[in-house]
């Protein structure tokens, strides 16, 4: 990996921003954690559809 000063930027879509793309970015997160990378990544995710607006991740995620 490069020495960059400025972190990637890692963002997981799906259709709402319930489930998917909020577990990914957990498990990724806690990935790059585990990891000792945290100051790498910029992590992030969200949803390509309006209907859970204000809603958080499903329990299951």
């Amino acid at each position: 990996m490069s020495d960059r000063s400025e972190p990637t930027s890692i963002l997981f879509i799906c259709l709402g921003n319930i489930c998917r793309s909020p577990l990914a970015e957990g498990i990724f997160t806690h990935l790059v954690e585990q990891r000792g990378l945290s100051d790498r990544f910029h992590i992030d995710s969200c949803g390509t559809g309006d209907w859970h607006i204000g809603k958080s991740p499903d329990a299951r995620a």
